[in-house]
Parts: structure tokens; sequence; C-alpha cells
């Protein structure tokens, strides 16, 4: 009898119809024999309709307040699904994060997860209740409600697994599992039956929305299991597990794409120690997360500086550019927020040369012009302009190969 943790996405759970074919689900797999605990999101967009609610009564909403606000959408989830349960006979039990606590940080928006307490719900495990817990959500140790940012409800999941010692994290969705890349774009993509910690921590770093990024980091430290299903057909889907040594890991294994981004280029600044924490510190302290950094020397004497930001800081972080620039006489700053970022991933890179040769020469026959580029051992990032990302990526994901092979 295994304990498997299940997170419901928004979706999943975005109507009546959907709640009860989700208790369904549960039921079904607690008369398996298997022990279930559950995290749940709010239904369908109510987070987002409950943001747009808080900025028709203030335009800028206390941090707090909005924490409190954002928080009840889970609530209701975690209720419905509970009765919908009880309806088919299932004990279950519903938890809000101060209810189990889940301790986290005081940051309104974007707490991070302390700790778990875990006791309330293995007693219920025990004795054969399914306990439902609100995603997203926690409590700072003053008592106020936190939120840990959008699509948090994954690293509530997998923080309830590690504490739960859980033989499996389950996120379902309306996706079946991580695909080499976005099968809305490219309908020749396939799914992956199973990818790496460090290959799904590079798609979700690069924009691969499939997974939140924190949830991925926190199951590769524990060595968590995590495992993509769709809630709406049944089917393997994807394992999220320690990379295989006994097998030959591919090459590329998928592209990732976002198209968020945002370009700022210093140019002209001296070519001496010091220049590009001058440039980023402003940047760092109003919170901006910088992603890729490139420094060009045209020179021995000058510098051109670029790095890329998420689209919705472009406007701050220019202008915390152009006030850093003037201490540089002849600095000139340049930005771009019409651009897109795209990513090859795959294990084999550390050993299979030709990978970056492939990329180059695929964008140079489709015109692609190269923006800027950065590297890891297992990953390739290009900086496009935005009207090309989409040709850029089916060009790529046929170039490498990745296309799903007809049926037979």
């Amino acid at each position: 009898m295994s304990l498997i943790i299940q997170k419901y996405g928004g979706t999943s759970v975005g109507s009546v119809a959907r709640i009860h074919a989700v208790a369904e689900q549960i039921a079904k797999l607690a008369d398996e024999g298997h022990r279930v605990a559950v995290v749940v999101s709010a239904m369908g967009d109510t987070t987002d309709r409950l943001v747009e609610l808080a900025h028709e009564v203030c335009p800028e909403p206390d941090p707090r307040e909005m924490d409190a606000l954002l928080a009840t959408g889970e609530m209701v989830s975690t209720a419905l699904l509970a009765m919908a349960l009880r309806r088919l006979g299932r004990p279950a039990r519903s938890y809000n994060a101060m209810q189990l606590p889940i301790a986290t940080t005081a940051q309104a928006g974007r707490a991070r997860i302390v700790r778990v307490e875990a006791e309330s719900l293995q007693n219920d495990l025990r004795t054969g209740i399914v306990p439902i817990v609100t995603g997203f959500q926690g409590c700072a140790a003053n008592g106020d409600l936190t939120t840990i940012g959008r699509g948090g409800s994954d690293t509530t999941a997998v923080a309830l697994a590690v504490a739960l010692v859980a033989d499996e994290c389950q996120i379902l969705s309306d996706v079946a599992g991580v695909y080499t890349t976005d099968p809305r774009m490219v309908p020749e993509a396939k799914r992956l039956p199973r990818i790496s910690y460090e290959e799904m921590l590079e798609l979700a770093g690069q924009g691969s929305r499939v997974l939140h990024l924190r949830c991925v980091e926190f199951a590769a430290r524990y060595g968590m299991k995590l495992r993509v299903l769709s809630s709406f057909e049944a089917g393997p889907g994807t394992l999220i597990c320690q990379e295989d040594r006994k097998v030959e890991a591919p090459v590329v294994s998928g592209i990732a794409f976002n198209r968020d981004e945002a370009s700022i280029t210093v140019g002209g600044l001296p070519h001496k120690p010091g220049m590009a924490y001058a440039m980023l510190k402003p940047i760092s302290e109003a919170a901006i997360d910088v992603d890729m950094i490139v420094v060009n020397t045209p020179d021995t004497d000058h510098a051109d500086f670029s790095f890329t930001v998420h689209r919705n800081d472009y406007s701050k972080a220019i202008e915390l550019t152009r006030v850093a620039a003037h201490a540089f006489p002849g600095a000139a700053v340049t930005g771009n927020d019409r651009v897109a970022k795209l990513a090859v991933v795959g294990s084999g890179m550390r050993s299979q040369p030709g990978v970056a040769t492939t990329l180059f020469e695929t964008l140079a026959k489709e015109a692609i012009n190269v923006r800027l580029v950065s590297t890891s051992e297992i990953k390739i990032s290009v900086l496009v302009a935005e009207k090309d990302l989409e040709r850029a990526v089916r060009a790529l994901h046929q170039a490498y190969g990745l296309e799903r092979k007809p049926s037979p």
C-alpha cells in the first residue's frame, strides 16, 4: 500500500462537475488500497478574478490584505472537494494552511515554506480519512496568512509529500505529461515517459509551464519522485526523478520557450572591474530577477553589457539602468520588450558534440537572428525576436528529431 500525494490544478476543479470527477478519481485510488492526501488549487480563474476585484477596490492593494484575499480561493475548492468525497462515502477532511500549519517566511506574495506540521494528516491517513489541503498558501510566524507565488500549489504538494515521506507526488492538470515542447505550438510534440530532475529544472526555468520551478527544486533536493498526469484522461504521464545512469541520456529532451522577456543593453561602458556590479546593483535592490547576462568587449577599453528581465519589469528596469549609466560618460542604454527566449535542453549534451552547431545552422536557414546566447552543461538558450519564436521552435523541434512517430 503506497502513500500518494496528489495535486489538482485550477482547470481540474474548475466546475462542480469537475470537482465530482476529481472526487471519483481520488476515491478510486483509495479503493485500490493506496493512502491518498490531496492538495488543491483555486477553481478555474478564481485567483485572476480576485486580483481584478482587489484592483477595482484599490489601485495598489496592501500586500498583506492581498494575501488574505487570494488565499480564500483554495479554501473554497478544498471544502467543496471534501464534500464531494463524503458524498461518495469516502471520509475526507479539508485543511487550510493555518490549521496544519504550513509555516512560511513573512514576505507577502512570495513567501517560502519553512516547515509543515504533518501530525494531523498522518492521523487522518492512519484512520482512512483523505486530507484535502489548500495549496499556494502558508502561515507566517506573526500569524498572517501568506501566499507562496503563482503556481505555488505544486510546491505545497511536494512539501507535504516530503513531510509525509510519500512514495510519489502526482501533479494533475489539463496536460498528459511533459512534452518535447508545447503541443499547442507543435502538434507533433511527444510525451516524455521519464525526465531527470536536472532537465526538468532547466525546462521549468526556461519557460516550460508544466511545473513550477520551486516545486522541481524542492523535489530534487529531497529525491521526491514527481509524476505529471492529466486529470481529464487516464495515462502514465511523465515521471520526474533521478537520472538513470544505466541508459544513455537523450542528446536533446525538449525545447522550452518564454515570450515574457525584455532585453536591456548598455553600450560604451568602461571595461573594468565593478562595471557589471554597478549596472545590476539597482536592479537587484528593486527585487527584479535578471535572467541572461552577456558582456561583449568590442575593444580593450570598452564593453557592452546586456541582460534580460521579465517583460512586466521592463519599464522599471530600464529606468534604473539609465540612472546607473549616468555614472559612466558616453554610455548609452537601449532596450527591447518584444523579444522571446527559447532553450534546447538535454542531459546528453555533456558528451555529444554538434548540438550548438545544429541550433545555429537551423536558425540561419530560417533567417532568424540570434540576439543573446547563454549556456550550461545541458542547455543552450537564445534570445530572438518575438515574431520569430514559433518558427524557431518548430524548426528546431524537427532538426533534433523530437517529433512523435506516426502510429503504424
